[in-house]
């Protein structure tokens, strides 16, 4: 099983006793396949890698999501041993956030847009949580999915302006066999919501235009927060009953 790494002394101490070339994968836990493609991909590319499963407050809007996020710390560290994942850091809110919430980051350009303007203060969260683990790992590599988009080129930005050494590795979204994008927030899906998730991706990636995508899915049954389409991407956010659902496709 991977080693537990609980405090940012212990990460460090870990970090510097390797001295190899360390992939790591920042994730909130309630790991999935989508999830181990990113393990093995860090797993391929570098001698040691680390993950690390931390539901940060942060980078909720709304505190009854961050209350039911599922926490599956005995599966999810039985899924990193199949990966071959060596370390996982586990902090504490406090251990991440000893000084509360003096000192954030913001990004005044991109997180306005698509799933910053539904979701505020989301971005400060997560752009303020990656930049304190980029500087506790210290890693080469840290990997990231494409489902999460606009948090990816958001996360190069902040390695950009902030000279992080870490090098940031984009991954393809991993589909169910229905299309429907992996997320630990499908278990939140009741069945027949299931049934009907896949029918997402489907119109974002078939619909002619982001106004038809639109109308089709909300007669469909989905309330849509936004379908966009930006660059040579399609970006889109729905809610099927109490769960929010957020996709990308090529255009």
């Amino acid at each position: 099983m991977p080693t537990v790494l609980r405090t940012v002394a212990e990460c460090r101490a870990w970090r510097a006793a390797q001295g190899r070339r360390l992939g790591f994968v920042p994730t909130m836990g309630a790991l999935h396949a989508g999830h181990a493609t990113l393990f093995q991909r860090a797993r391929a590319a570098n001698d040691l890698v680390l993950a690390s499963v931390f539901v940060n407050p942060t980078q909720f809007d709304d505190p009854r999501d961050f209350k039911l996020y599922p926490r599956t710390l005995d599966a999810d560290a039985a899924l990193m041993d199949a990966a071959g994942v060596d370390a996982v850091f586990v902090p504490s809110v406090d251990e991440m956030y000893p000084n509360g919430t003096r000192y954030l980051v913001h990004e005044d350009e991109l997180s306005r847009g698509l799933c910053g303007a539904h979701r505020p203060g989301h971005f400060i969260g997560m752009l303020t949580v990656v930049l304190k683990l980029l500087q506790i790992v210290q890693a080469d590599r840290a990997y990231f999915g494409e489902k999460d988009y606009q948090q990816l080129e958001l996360v190069r930005g902040l390695v950009k302006a902030f000279f992080v050494r870490t090098e940031i590795i984009a991954v393809p979204t991993v589909r169910e066999p229905d299309g429907l994008a992996m997320s630990s927030r499908n278990t939140r899906l009741s069945p027949a919501e299931r049934a009907l998730a896949p029918r997402f991706p489907a119109v974002l990636a078939s619909a002619l235009t982001a106004e038809a995508a639109r109308a089709q899915l909300e007669a469909e049954g989905f309330r849509v927060d936004y379908i966009e389409d930006r660059d040579d991407r399609r970006f889109g956010a729905v809610h099927l009953g109490q769960t929010r659902l957020i996709d990308n496709v090529a255009r």
